[in-house]
């Protein structure tokens, strides 16, 4: 029973070191770099991981046909075919293009979340929560704005 309980616990430890393991992003510049591209309020979402207010952001209510790309790299995140309307006041998608996000578990101010960044640059874009339409993927990227660039889908 003792050596069964051991095995248990080896397994469950290896499985959260998988999980555990950080994505390097791509692309890296230093802090004043991030400052000089970017303006005061791109920064300190981006790189501090701060968050717009809610209903105070350029994308929350924008139902255009096009893509959404990270305004530090412009990597393409999501396209719009994914975005609704979750009324949380920042733009929500159910699904990020394979590949273009990374994933971080993030515990601040007692809250267990997961935090969404580029996978380019590792610049924070927001939270991913299991609240979104169930008809689809049931997740819901709520986004900052100001991480985001739309790109309409008329230009290339």
């Amino acid at each position: 029973m003792k050596i069964y309980l051991i095995l248990i616990l080896i397994a469950l430890q290896s499985c959260q070191s998988q999980t555990k393991k950080e994505i390097k992003p791509k692309i890296t510049k230093s802090n004043s770099e991030w400052k000089s591209q970017l303006t005061e309020e791109q920064y300190e979402v981006l790189r501090n991981k701060g968050t717009e207010k809610a209903y105070t952001g350029k994308y929350w209510n924008h139902f255009e046909k096009g893509k959404y790309v990270c305004a530090a790299c412009e990597n393409e995140l999501f396209i719009s075919d994914t975005k609704y309307e979750s009324h949380c006041g920042w733009p929500s998608f159910d699904q990020a293009i394979k590949g273009s996000v990374i994933y971080k578990e993030d515990l601040t101010f007692g809250m267990v979340r997961t935090e969404v960044m580029c996978a380019k640059c590792g610049g924070h874009l927001g939270h991913v929560f299991d609240d979104g339409p169930k008809e689809t993927t049931g997740k819901r990227f709520c986004t900052n704005s100001v991480s985001i660039k739309f790109i309409p889908k008329n230009n290339k």
